[in-house]
């Protein structure tokens, strides 16, 4: 047990890099900030893992070994636990009034009868009683109380139980996540996702094949323009079955076949029409815009068109969108996070995007390296409210016609849950059994009395759990008292 506990205490120490630092498993982007403050600093913690705490040798060993240890403290002290269950109570000690509470009580009544009475009391309150022909005269030993230490077994138990099933849900689950559109559709396949995380023991093939599409999407605020609810329209089912209509929310997921898909966020994607000097024009294009201000949903995002017909340079937009618009000095900005007035502040590049390159980059951002590199250029920009147009030197006309809503959603497998789950009902239920339960011992030893009149009865008692047995003792030894002398006297009466 000591060495569970200064493993548990190493878990916790090593456990606080992880949330100091920016961790590559919560946002890439604050780890590359990092390393973009602090060059030097950042190259020493990541060859030390810090970036990635949780996930490093180091972690892994420490809480490997603290499970190891704890399967080394529970499993014994289980099994001692079921052997003394169905033990027999020790022996009375012989020095009673060396325990804790002790107590002697005279009687007129012979040994046998008066342990009879004692072992009558305990009987009544539930103690397991066994008599014995001590050395020292008769006596008792009683006891209760054992699903204190039931508890104890089962928190320990259900504890390791919750290991596992968090292990399992992380070697044998998956999750991830995505903005969809009004009106767009995911599958649940990883090359779908914008980020993803899988189990080592995943295989993409027994994913399940579910399909989901946003209809619509909704979010209610209050009167402080705090978000009240967030909730989505979805059509979903099979890959190949018909689909179903549901609503859900941030706390009300859709359920199928141990997946479940949560809103995590929302959104708006600007729907551009891009007319070109040749006549040709894509329309209804549109990209979701992620929010950098939650109160007022202010949002930047980008639009690319990879393919400018009878041209080879390529066109993006990039810019702000404010939800309810106002332009203070030529700046917009966001007033408040409703769709009530939606404008957005556009600039336009043409030239080489490098979509091309094989190189990743950001779908939601412009490369800032082609802006340095001169291969990309702006020509064009505007704050443009739904219907409003503006025209490039070339004649490409772009016009801003309308909004619609993203949701971010997430799709999360996770196997272990249910034993999860029940592991942790567990743990509580072994707690509240270590916390409320007494773990009692009640001795008793009947011997002469001085100068050979009547009987003493030495009664002790060890408790287990309370800091203040005394008064429980006392009602005890109370009633054993007042027994005896009923007995006595129901004794004296003459036969009729």
């Amino acid at each position: 047990m000591r060495t569970a506990l200064i493993l548990l205490f190493l878990l916790a120490v090593a456990a606080i890099p992880g949330s100091l630092l920016p961790q590559r498993s919560l946002s890439q982007s604050q780890v590359t900030a990092y390393f973009s403050d602090h060059p030097d600093l950042a190259k020493v913690f990541d060859a030390l893992y810090l970036f990635d705490v949780f996930s490093s040798p180091w972690f892994a060993a420490i809480y490997l070994l603290l499970f190891i240890s704890l399967i080394g403290c529970v499993v014994p002290r289980a099994i001692e636990h079921g052997r003394a269950v169905f033990a027999a109570p020790p022996p009375a000690p012989r020095h009673l009034h060396r325990l804790p509470d002790n107590r002697t009580l005279p009687t007129d009544l012979d040994a046998a009868a008066a342990l009879d009475v004692v072992e009558e009391e305990l009987r009544v309150r539930r103690f397991r009683v066994v008599r014995r022909d001590g050395k020292h005269g008769p006596e008792l030993s009683a006891e209760k109380g054992f699903l204190k230490e039931t508890g104890n077994v089962v928190f320990h138990l259900a504890l390791l139980a919750l290991l596992l099933g968090l292990a399992g849900g992380k070697l044998w689950g998956y999750e991830g996540s995505i903005l969809v559109t009004e009106g767009e559709r995911f599958c649940n396949t990883f090359q779908q996702y914008d980020n993803h995380r899988e189990g080592a023991f995943v295989d993409p093939a027994d994913m399940t094949p579910l399909c989901v599409t946003l209809d619509d999407f909704q979010a209610q605020y209050e009167d402080n323009l705090t978000a009240a609810s967030f909730t989505a329209d979805i059509d979903y089912g099979l890959a190949g079955s018909a689909t179903r209509n549901t609503t859900i929310g941030v706390n009300s997921p859709l359920r199928v076949d141990g997946d479940r898909v949560y809103v995590t966020g929302h959104g708006f994607s600007p729907v551009f029409d891009v007319t070109f000097a040749n006549g040709d024009s894509f329309t209804d294009i549109s990209a979701p815009f992620l929010p950098t201000e939650t109160r007022t949903m202010s949002s930047e995002g980008a639009v690319k068109f990879p393919d400018v017909p009878g041209s080879d340079t390529q066109l993006a937009l990039q810019g702000l969108f404010a939800p309810t618009g106002s332009v203070t000095g030529g700046l917009l900005t966001s007033i408040d996070p409703r769709p009530l007035d939606p404008q957005v502040a556009v600039f336009v590049y043409e030239g080489y995007l490098g979509l091309d390159s094989g190189l990743p980059q950001n779908v939601y951002s412009i490369d800032q390296t082609q802006l340095e590199r001169g291969t990309l250029q702006q020509v064009g920009q505007a704050n443009l409210k739904v219907g409003e147009s503006t025209t490039l030197d070339d004649g490409t006309v772009i016009t801003f016609s309308g909004i619609k809503e993203f949701a971010a959603m997430q799709l999360s497998h996770d196997p272990g849950q249910l034993w999860v789950l029940g592991a942790a009902v567990a743990v509580l239920v072994g707690l509240l059994g270590m916390l409320l339960l007494r773990r009692e011992r009640v001795f008793a030893r009947a011997s002469g009395g001085t100068d050979g009149a009547g009987t003493v009865v030495g009664i002790g008692a060890l408790t287990r759990g309370s800091a203040d047995t005394a008064p429980r003792f006392t009602a005890l030894t109370d009633d054993v008292a007042a027994a005896l002398a009923r007995r006595t006297r129901s004794e004296e009466k003459p036969s009729s």
